[in-house]
């Protein structure tokens, strides 16, 4: 396969391009503009998978009423430091970002939040939320549903979805430490990304329709989970605390992206936060996590590597390079978001895997 084109783009019109696409479908300004804020950082991170190639299935769904445009956000505390967000299954991004707050509010509190977040749409990018939490001083953990499309290790059909997991902590200098993780090998959003750029895919990542391993990410039916058994049991909890803790469809019985864009989609996703002065003198913690750090980077790369990354950090060098420089976006979606075409209507009754 040969890449499609690709195009740089400011990362302020990028973000205004999306928000008014958002806008044109229906969604009210604020959770439009919050939604763009969210793509771009992905996009910017070179995440593209949960970037620019989600806006046209946003826009569709949110234009034939599978969004509610007017949540009613509610937090319930259920505890001390436990409660439920109920997002009335508004826009993903948007709500999860007001989730976060009240856990955010209720870890400076109390010390510690456990909040599940119920019937929300897709959320985007988990390292997004972590993040902000940690730049407040807290450690995070977030986890979150997504469709069933995963091939169980053992199994012959999908059963999970790609369940991310991430978590974060403060250091003492520099961005926080981040880590955001699909429990396959990798998301579906990166198969979108593989296919609107036309490039092939490691045959380790997916199979297609007869199990066999494949690299054409049009072929893809199903995705693989990370290591085997051991990202299938971590699928398997994301399922159990972000799905039937709060309620929530579970495992094959997740709402499918695109079979009914008129439907809600009533997913989880789940926060743990954790004030680390409620445990230890939070300086000399951020200051450990520091040291953790540079023994990191000073330790002496294997073969074939410049140096020892933390992890998700080259997602933030990216992410710096191109608010300075631009974002690279397939010149395909780029023209459609300067159009004024709102969507194609080609994603609605697809199945899990569609085009």
């Amino acid at each position: 396969m040969s890449d499609s084109e690709i195009t740089l783009v400011d990362p302020q019109e990028l973000q205004d391009l999306m928000m008014n696409k958002f806008i044109a479908a229906g969604l009210p300004k604020v959770p439009a503009e919050e939604t763009a804020r969210h793509l771009t950082y992905a996009d910017a991170c070179g995440i593209h998978s949960h970037g620019t190639v989600r806006v046209a299935y946003y826009a569709e769904r949110i234009a034939k009423g599978g969004v509610n445009l007017a949540p009613n956000i509610q937090f319930e505390k259920t505890g001390t430091s436990t409660g439920v967000v109920h997002c009335d299954n508004g826009m993903g991004q948007y709500v999860c970002n007001e989730a976060l707050t009240y856990a955010i509010g209720m870890a400076k509190e109390t010390g510690t939040a456990v909040v599940g977040v119920e019937k929300t749409g897709h959320s985007g990018m988990l390292s997004y939320y972590v993040k902000r939490a940690a730049e407040e001083g807290l450690v995070a953990i977030a986890m979150c549903q997504s469709d069933p499309m995963v091939v169980p290790y053992g199994g012959s059909g999908n059963y999970f979805g790609t369940n991310p997991i991430a978590f974060s902590a403060p250091r003492s200098s520099g961005d926080p430490l981040v880590f955001d993780m699909a429990t396959t090998v990798q998301a579906w959003g990166k198969v979108l990304d593989a296919r609107s750029k036309n490039r092939s895919i490691p045959d380790t990542w997916a199979v297609d329709g007869n199990g066999d391993p494949t690299t054409n990410p049009h072929d893809v039916r199903g995705l693989l989970p990370i290591a085997g058994p051991k990202g299938y049991g971590l699928m398997m909890l994301v399922d159990v605390v972000a799905g039937s803790l709060l309620g929530l469809p579970f495992g094959k019985h997740v709402s499918s992206m695109y079979a009914d864009l008129t439907e809600k989609r009533n997913l989880g996703q789940f926060y743990i936060l954790i004030d680390p002065k409620k445990f230890t003198d939070p300086d000399a913690f951020a200051k450990q996590v520091q040291q953790m750090t540079e023994e990191l980077h000073e330790m002496k790369p294997a073969k074939g590597f410049d140096q020892v990354y933390l992890p998700g950090e080259r997602s933030q060098i990216r992410r710096k390079k191109a608010m300075k420089d631009g974002i690279e976006v397939a010149t395909e979606i780029y023209d459609y978001l300067k159009s004024d075409t709102v969507h194609f209507d080609k994603y609605n009754g697809q199945g899990a895997f569609a085009e």
